[in-house]
């Protein structure tokens, strides 16, 4: 009897992983903030906020000493997508800004363009969190890893 052997698509090429990798790293250099990207083909909850909010503890982003870590979370299939920042940063850059950045990423999306959206979302969380909590070579430390991570 043969057995098929089912293997999943990539949800990003490696061009575009490595372009959103480096938009987390290049953020990263100017701030002690922490990005991180979480990306499945669905969600598990009508509210993708609450995905988010769930990844986040999971991933460990609570941990960071001030408080100031960020996910971005997308279900590509759902068509789903949230920002989760912790207190530190949100307590700075309020509801406000979060809804503007899921906006701007949203254009992206609508072209297809999900790697370059999340990238330059990326980008713009980097600025907040770098005005924010700028980077101290003395004292920073890279607490979380910079890769995408993937769910189901």
């Amino acid at each position: 009897m043969n057995i098929p052997f089912f293997t999943r698509k990539p949800l990003f090429k490696p061009a575009e992983q490595e372009q959103i990798v480096s938009a987390i790293q290049a953020a990263e250099k100017c701030t002690s903030g922490e990005v991180r990207v979480y990306v499945e083909s669905h969600c598990r909850y009508v509210d993708a906020l609450d995905r988010a909010a769930e990844m986040f503890a999971a991933l460990g982003m609570e941990k960071t000493a001030a408080r100031n870590g960020v996910l971005v979370y997308v279900a590509l299939k759902d068509r789903q997508l949230a920002i989760y920042g912790d207190r530190g940063i949100h307590q700075k850059v309020g509801d406000t800004f979060w809804n503007q950045q899921v906006r701007n990423i949203l254009g992206d999306f609508n072209k297809a363009n999900y790697a370059g959206g999340i990238a330059a979302v990326v980008a713009a969380i980097g600025k907040a969190l770098e005005t924010h909590f700028p980077y101290d070579g003395g004292t920073d430390v890279n607490e979380l890893p910079d890769d995408i991570v993937f769910g189901r």
